[in-house]
């Protein structure tokens, strides 16, 4: 008998061991789910959650397995040049239909799985504007709204889960837009409780609305619109709107929308200010360039509510540039040095602090007019994604460009750029360890995690 309680004994300890070991075992895999799902990061509105271009995720590929990226998924869609956004969820982007009639559509999606949860639609015809395939502003989603801008300057905040408008300004009904060239296309930037637009009316070509309800809170500056989306800085204690207007680089105080400062950035032949105002918190430096205009650098005292120029680079033309003539993609300021592309394609290095070319590159996009990337910084390295639709990881350093791996991603299409295959200008998504891109075709997703490629 103690024989038997001595074994039974014996084999309830190798259990309860067993059993702790088990538990423990399921409890970090718990919790190595739960922390992959919280980690997870949304792309909620345009360049990312800080709208800085920067992809906050670990636990990335670093390789391609092969010449084409592995998706996940793929769904059709049509024209337009918004790149999409992620939230709640939901992936969304726009889109415009001609037949039967006009319509500009925002959809949502399923992020894992593509499956279209809802689509809301619009007339919209297209007047005086250049390229019209579709909508230019990526939408911003934020707690359960969201916010999409039309080319033609419509405005619409939906419910981010249903689609059910909540609130519009539907222009030349609730407000009279002055159209650029080649549409509206800033991004809306939420600061708060307000709704910031570069729209371009006639006696505000920023303003400012309730987030929640569409009423109008403050009106700035009477310039014409550029298609460059604002940010928002701190700035001597303040939040300063910074915004590129079609005439100048303005600060905005966020609250009132009162002129804190700003430098005059004339154009040339025609508004072309399209990238994001690059804001370096690390030295306090701002920076933006144009295709025809080139460059500006800023010093933003960070004491007092002024700026001082640094530097001021423009070439004679188009093809005989200075510093860098960026068309849309925005750059990348790594310390000291800045990389971007110029107007003909070319990849350059740059000496911030000068704006001196430091080298050039010509292998990682077409070199044709308007060759452009975009580029979202990650850990240690710089994701490019062409114009010929290829993702790229890559290294940035002053000596020059590494292209660690390469794949292609997404096929040119001819209605965002009529021109051989066509191009792929939408910038990518970056959330839940994935990419989100699309043409005018389709939207497609692809896992980035390690070892799915």
């Amino acid at each position: 008998m103690k024989t038997y309680f001595k074994r039974t004994h014996t084999v309830l300890g190798h259990l309860s061991a067993w059993c702790v070991r088990w538990i423990a075992s399921v409890g970090c895999a718990i919790a190595v789910f739960i922390s992959s799902m919280t980690s997870a990061d949304d792309w909620p509105q345009w360049r990312g959650p800080n709208r800085d271009g920067i992809w906050r995720e670990t636990g990335i590929t670093r390789q391609f397995s092969g010449p084409e990226v592995k998706l996940r998924w793929r769904t059709k869609i049509a024209g337009g040049y918004s790149g999409p956004t992620v939230a709640d969820g939901r992936v969304f982007v726009t889109d415009r239909l001609t037949e039967p009639e006009e319509v500009e559509r925002v959809h949502a999606f399923d992020w894992q799985t593509g499956q279209c949860l809802w689509t809301f639609s619009y007339p919209c015809v297209y007047r005086n504007v250049t390229y019209r395939t579709g909508p230019r502003a990526s939408v911003t989603v934020h707690e359960g709204l969201a916010y999409a801008l039309g080319t033609m300057g419509d405005l619409h905040c939906l419910d981010a889960e249903t689609g059910t408008v909540v609130w519009k300004k539907r222009a030349g009904q609730d407000w009279e837009v002055r159209v650029p060239t080649w549409g509206v296309a800033a991004a809306p930037l939420v600061e708060g409780d307000l709704l910031i637009v570069q729209i371009g009316l006639e006696d505000g070509c920023v303003v400012a609305l309730d987030r929640k309800t569409g009423e109008l809170r403050w009106k700035a500056l009477p310039d014409q619109a550029s298609y460059s989306a604002p940010i928002t800085i701190t700035q001597a204690g303040r939040r300063v709107v910074v915004c590129w207007t079609g005439e100048r680089l303005a600060g905005l105080d966020a609250l009132t929308g009162k002129l804190l400062w700003d430098v005059p950035f004339p154009h040339r032949r025609w508004i072309d200010g399209i990238i994001t105002p690059v804001w370096d918190s690390s030295t306090n430096r701002l920076f933006i360039s144009c295709f025809d205009c080139g460059s500006l650098m800023l010093h933003v005292d960070s004491n007092d509510l002024h700026v001082q120029k640094i530097w001021r680079r423009q070439g004679q033309n188009e093809i005989n540039t200075d510093s860098l003539h960026i068309l849309m993609g925005n750059p990348v300021i790594k310390e000291n040095w800045i990389f971007g592309v110029d107007s003909y394609g070319q990849f350059r290095c740059l000496d911030a602090r000068s704006g001196d070319r430091i080298w050039e590159d010509l292998t990682l996009t077409s070199q044709l007019r308007w060759g452009t990337l975009h580029m979202v910084q990650q850990a240690d390295v710089v994701w490019m994604f062409n114009d010929r639709g290829e993702l790229m990881i890559t290294e940035l350093t002053p000596q020059g460009v590494h292209v660690i791996s390469k794949a292609r991603l997404l096929a040119p299409t001819r209605g965002q750029l009529s021109r051989g295959p066509g191009v792929t200008w939408s910038h990518p998504a970056f959330a839940h360890r994935h990419v989100f891109n699309r043409n005018d075709e389709e939207l497609v997703c692809a896992d980035l995690s390690e070892g799915a490629q």
